[in-house]
Protein backbone atom coordinates (compact mmCIF):
# COMPACT_ATOMS: atom_id res chain seq x y z
CA UNK A 1 0.00 0.00 0.00
CA UNK A 2 2.76 2.75 0.63
CA UNK A 3 4.76 1.70 -2.32
CA UNK A 4 1.31 2.59 -4.87
CA UNK A 5 0.79 5.38 -2.63
CA UNK A 6 5.03 6.79 -3.54
CA UNK A 7 4.23 5.63 -7.06
CA UNK A 8 1.54 8.08 -7.38
CA UNK A 9 2.63 10.80 -5.46
CA UNK A 10 6.35 11.10 -7.03
CA UNK A 11 4.91 12.84 -10.13
CA UNK A 12 3.41 15.72 -9.07
CA UNK A 13 6.37 15.69 -6.24
CA UNK A 14 8.81 15.40 -8.85
CA UNK A 15 7.04 18.55 -11.00
CA UNK A 16 6.87 20.72 -7.79
CA UNK A 17 10.80 19.69 -7.53
CA UNK A 18 11.32 21.20 -10.82
CA UNK A 19 9.58 24.40 -10.47
CA UNK A 20 11.40 24.86 -7.31
CA UNK A 21 14.41 24.27 -9.24
CA UNK A 22 13.50 26.85 -12.13
CA UNK A 23 12.48 29.53 -8.97
CA UNK A 24 15.71 28.90 -6.70
CA UNK A 25 17.77 29.52 -10.61
CA UNK A 26 15.62 32.84 -10.97
CA UNK A 27 15.95 33.75 -7.57
CA UNK A 28 19.91 33.60 -7.49
CA UNK A 29 19.92 35.87 -11.01
CA UNK A 30 18.36 38.30 -8.59
CA UNK A 31 20.91 37.83 -6.13
CA UNK A 32 23.38 38.57 -8.24
CA UNK A 33 21.68 41.57 -10.06
CA UNK A 34 19.79 43.00 -7.66
CA UNK A 35 20.56 46.69 -7.42
CA UNK A 36 20.26 47.54 -3.69
CA UNK A 37 21.34 45.25 -0.76
CA UNK A 38 17.61 44.98 0.01
CA UNK A 39 17.14 43.44 -3.18
CA UNK A 40 19.78 40.76 -2.93
CA UNK A 41 18.73 40.03 1.13
CA UNK A 42 15.41 39.43 -0.13
CA UNK A 43 16.73 36.99 -2.66
CA UNK A 44 19.14 35.07 -0.44
CA UNK A 45 15.90 34.67 2.27
CA UNK A 46 13.70 33.51 -0.90
CA UNK A 47 16.70 31.12 -1.56
CA UNK A 48 16.48 30.22 1.84
CA UNK A 49 12.77 29.24 1.98
CA UNK A 50 13.09 27.60 -1.50
CA UNK A 51 15.54 25.11 0.08
CA UNK A 52 13.53 24.25 2.87
CA UNK A 53 10.87 23.69 -0.07
CA UNK A 54 13.07 21.32 -2.15
CA UNK A 55 14.04 19.25 1.39
CA UNK A 56 10.24 19.32 2.20
CA UNK A 57 9.40 17.87 -1.20
CA UNK A 58 12.26 15.31 -1.22
CA UNK A 59 11.71 14.01 2.14
CA UNK A 60 8.24 12.76 1.01
CA UNK A 61 9.55 11.56 -2.06
CA UNK A 62 12.06 9.48 -0.39
CA UNK A 63 10.10 8.78 2.96
CA UNK A 64 12.53 9.64 4.77
CA UNK A 65 12.27 12.27 7.77
CA UNK A 66 15.41 12.85 8.50
CA UNK A 67 15.48 15.61 5.66
CA UNK A 68 12.34 17.31 7.21
CA UNK A 69 14.66 17.84 10.50
CA UNK A 70 17.40 19.75 8.50
CA UNK A 71 14.99 21.61 6.37
CA UNK A 72 13.07 22.86 9.94
CA UNK A 73 16.79 24.12 11.17
CA UNK A 74 17.36 25.39 8.15
CA UNK A 75 14.49 27.15 8.36
CA UNK A 76 15.05 29.44 12.03
CA UNK A 77 18.73 29.88 10.72
CA UNK A 78 17.34 32.11 7.81
CA UNK A 79 14.40 33.76 10.12
CA UNK A 80 16.69 34.77 12.55
CA UNK A 81 18.98 35.89 9.37
CA UNK A 82 16.47 38.08 8.10
CA UNK A 83 15.87 39.17 11.65
CA UNK A 84 19.41 40.61 12.33
CA UNK A 85 19.29 42.30 8.38
CA UNK A 86 15.90 43.46 9.61
CA UNK A 87 17.59 44.67 12.65
CA UNK A 88 20.89 46.28 10.86
CA UNK A 89 18.69 48.07 8.33
CA UNK A 90 16.32 49.72 11.90
CA UNK A 91 19.49 51.15 13.54
CA UNK A 92 21.79 51.82 10.33
CA UNK A 93 24.75 49.52 12.03
CA UNK A 94 25.20 46.11 13.36
CA UNK A 95 23.97 45.28 17.25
Amino acid sequence: MIREWLTAVSEPILLALAMLVISFFLAFVRLLRGPTLPDRVVALDLISTLTVGMMAAYAIMTDQSVFLDVAILLALIAFLGTIAFALYVGKGRIP
